[in-house]
């Protein structure tokens, strides 16, 4: 995850009760400072235009990320206008609660500064939202580590270079991006890489040349000694000589084509070389699907974690749940301890290497970075991996959703979502609306 720089903008008027907004500036400091420990913060309340000016001059060249401002107490909108400004980052307006509701002095009026901020902000067409509440409240520190996440994410989508081996494979144009619209919206470039030239490149290597690869995909993969050696060899050879692409042209995420291309020119399926890239943190699609990769690689930023690639290919009303599968390229990490990532051949092609097992259970979040009748959007759907065994040949994983799984199968099919989705351990479900909001997307949320 790219390190990031965000500042906290606490502001107030001296006419306010100053004993409870210095309060709450030291309350938030502590929590701002334990959730971005490099955040940039002012000395004290900012409680007139030319203190706050003069700290928005001191930060200038320090790219800030995103800011947090805070109405300690009531401020106008001239305190917005110049964090309009001198800032081109996003914002996260901040209002606390009253500290004392007793039908004395209102000591703060902090909400109403939140609406002045945001009429502000929204005026001006400025990425933005709001959170409420005091710094010790679970909600506001949920959220402020969201986005801080989030942001953290698209700084490094901006930076993202994604590796495109080969062009999509006919009648899977859902995959497909152009460069310039994918830099336009998020920032990141597509590197093309010749996915013919790879294979003449593999066949090309000399026996010491793709050693290491050899010795890795033994040690990980249990059973690939029942797998013909000759498919093993090919797949160490291509991942050494994707390896190569990748480091040299710095490459963070991979959208491969695999079917037709590999089986009729290099007879041998690559699912176990994309698995072992997602499992080292070089997340990678199948069928050169772009959309799907950056989905990937946004579950990846946020967790940590690698995330599961997979086609939702059966519905169980009673059960309430969707299975996703796929050909055998899920990272070996993923898999049930009870049987582990095992060796495999491609379910219909019959060539290695491919990865055979069930998912692991626990709580997973599914995504799906893609296209809709207003642009780019953002799938997302909490759930719990279930405790089943491998349903198909491949991967595959059954996820019973929050929501009713019938609906959101009807829904998503009616509303036009590709057929590949993103799966990731764990709920982080704010973090992904994060995300959207930063990068001024639709959030479709089930």
């Amino acid at each position: 995850m790219e390190t990031l720089k965000p500042v906290y903008l606490p502001m107030g008027r001296t006419t306010f009760h100053m004993e409870s907004a210095t309060d709450y500036y030291n309350r938030s400091c502590k929590v701002i400072k334990e959730l971005a420990p490099g955040a940039e913060m002012p000395q004290e309340l900012l409680t007139d235009l030319d203190m706050l000016n003069n700290y928005l001059d001191e930060i200038k060249n320090k790219d800030i990320d995103i800011a947090v401002v805070q109405s300690t107490t009531f401020v106008d909108a001239t305190f917005t206008i110049e964090i309009v400004r001198k800032l081109s980052c996003p914002v996260l307006v901040w209002c606390v609660r009253e500290p004392v509701i007793d039908g004395s002095r209102l000591r703060l009026n902090s909400l109403t500064g939140g609406f002045a901020a945001g009429n502000t902000l929204s005026t001006f067409g400025r990425t933005f939202d709001f959170v409420f509440g005091n710094p010790e409240e679970e909600q506001v520190q949920k959220k402020l580590s969201a986005y801080f996440k989030a942001a953290s994410v698209v700084k490094g989508l901006k930076n993202l270079t994604l590796g495109v081996v080969g062009n999509v494979p006919p009648g899977f144009f859902f995959g497909e991006e152009l460069s310039m619209n994918l830099l336009n919206v998020i920032g990141a470039k597509l590197e093309r890489l010749d996915l013919n030239s790879l294979i003449q490149e593999a066949k090309e290597l000399k026996t010491g040349e793709y050693e290491e690869a050899l010795a890795e995909l033994k040690e990980k993969i249990f059973g690939i000694e029942e797998i013909e050696e000759e498919q093993v060899d090919k797949n160490a050879r291509f991942r050494t000589v994707l390896k190569k692409h990748v480091e040299e042209k710095g490459i963070k995420a991979i959208a491969s084509r695999c079917w037709p291309t590999v089986f009729q020119e290099y007879n041998a399926a690559i699912c176990a070389t994309l698995s072992l890239f997602t499992e080292e943190g070089i997340v990678s699609s199948c069928e050169a699907d772009i959309g799907g990769a950056i989905s990937m690689y946004i579950q990846k930023q946020i967790t940590g974690e690698p995330p599961y690639f997979g086609d939702p290919v059966s519905l169980d009303e009673e059960k309430n749940s969707i299975i996703y599968w796929h050909c055998g390229a899920g990272a070996c990490s993923l898999a049930r301890t009870d049987t582990g990532a095992r060796a495999g051949r491609h379910p219909n092609r019959k060539l290695g290497l491919s990865l055979e097992f069930g998912l692991k259970d626990g709580r997973v979040t599914v995504c799906r970075f893609g296209k809709g009748p207003n642009g780019y959007r953002l799938f997302i759907m909490a759930g719990e991996a279930l405790d089943e065994p491998q349903k198909f040949l491949g991967t595959s994983v059954e996820v019973r959703p929050d929501g009713n799984a019938a609906e959101i199968v009807n829904s998503a099919i009616n509303e036009g979502w590709e057929p590949h989705f993103s799966v990731v351990y764990g709920d982080i479900t704010e973090e992904l609306k994060a995300v959207a909001k930063l990068l001024n997307i639709e959030v479709v949320e089930y």
